[in-house]
């Protein structure tokens, strides 16, 4: 069954950086594309990044361009989200999400940017 698992949250202070990861497991990974969402309290989910299926081509919200990185590993089956220059208002839960016939999403991991 697909499974997703994300991991590399935590605190950290306004200007620093995070690396979050996603491993993959119960489909052909390299064949779709993968996404990141997070939420924040009281705030709707959003789609932060996602990278297309294969190569991957990497798509950015306009609030994390230029600051995030989405980059996927199709030999270890994982998708990351490296985070620079964190802000407050990046805090948030964030999933990893993939379309496998349904959408599919891991348990999420918190990311917390205060002083």
């Amino acid at each position: 069954q697909v499974q997703l698992v994300e991991s590399g949250g935590g605190w950290v202070q306004p200007g620093g950086s995070m690396r979050l990861s996603c491993a993959a497991s119960g489909f052909t990974f390299t064949r779709y594309p993968m996404n990141w969402f997070r939420q924040a309290p009281g705030k709707e989910r959003e789609l932060v990044a996602f990278i297309t299926q294969g190569a991957g081509s990497p798509h950015y919200a306009g609030s994390v361009e230029g600051r995030f990185t989405i980059s996927r590993d199709n030999t270890k089956n994982m998708v990351y989200l490296r985070m620079n220059v964190l802000k407050p208002e990046d805090t948030a839960n964030y999933s990893c999400k993939a379309y496998v016939s349904r959408n599919y999403w891991g348990q999420g991991t918190q990311v917390t940017v205060s002083s």
